[in-house]
């Protein structure tokens, strides 16, 4: 089993990316101030999923496959990127509408924590940051790989779960004003679709 101080490293370093500005943070951030505080709650839930997803991959070998194929990379990333493009036409088609309506109830639950998944598992730099970061804190004298790789993406996922849970009651609670007014409202839809467009370009333009 991994040294405690080592998994107390890990979860510090982990809070630490968690909070340094990313596409997943600001993805919920977006989606929190959009919609609301379950909105990026649901989605955040969504991303740690995706996490496990990546995870594993680590574990059982899939990220290697990521790193060594372009073409599993390009076809991965390029679903991506034309998902989040999909979520920017959605943003910038939406109706301007207030008060209760507005609320997180104009997409339902699952298809909010779907976003999640779909998000962070078609991103597959993240299986290759997590199969250069991962390793890093392992020991094999400790006992099983797998164990300790699957610990260390749980402590991972706890951690993502605090920051990103925080950021969507932060940008939740400060998009409710925005929410009331119609005019805010569409200048929130434009601004979400802004940043989901630029999110899938720079997808679409990452390297391995």
């Amino acid at each position: 089993m991994l040294d405690p101080k080592i998994v107390l490293m890990f979860f510090t370093t982990s809070i630490l990316l968690a909070l340094s500005p990313g596409p997943d943070n600001l993805f919920v951030m977006t989606q929190a101030a959009q919609q609301g505080r379950k909105a990026g709650l649901l989605v955040t839930l969504g991303l740690c999923t995706g996490l496990l997803f990546h995870t594993a991959a680590v574990t059982f070998g899939l990220a290697a496959l990521f790193k060594a194929s372009a073409l599993a990379f390009t076809v991965l990333k390029f679903t991506g990127a034309g998902y989040l493009l999909y979520l920017a036409w959605q943003a910038f088609r939406a109706v301007t509408v207030t008060g209760a309506a507005a609320a997180v109830d104009q997409l339902n639950s699952g298809a909010l924590y779907r976003r999640g998944i779909i998000m962070n598992i078609t991103n597959p730099k993240v299986s290759i940051f997590f199969l250069a970061f991962l390793p890093q804190f392992v020991e094999p004298a400790k006992g099983q790989l797998s164990a300790q790789f699957l610990l260390l993406g749980a402590v991972f996922i706890i951690a993502t779960l605090i920051i990103f849970g925080a950021i969507s009651l932060l940008a939740g609670a400060f998009g409710e004003s925005f929410r009331r007014s119609a005019f805010a409202r569409k200048l929130l839809n434009r601004a979400a679709g802004g940043i989901f467009a630029a999110l899938a370009i720079k997808l679409a333009l990452a390297q391995r």
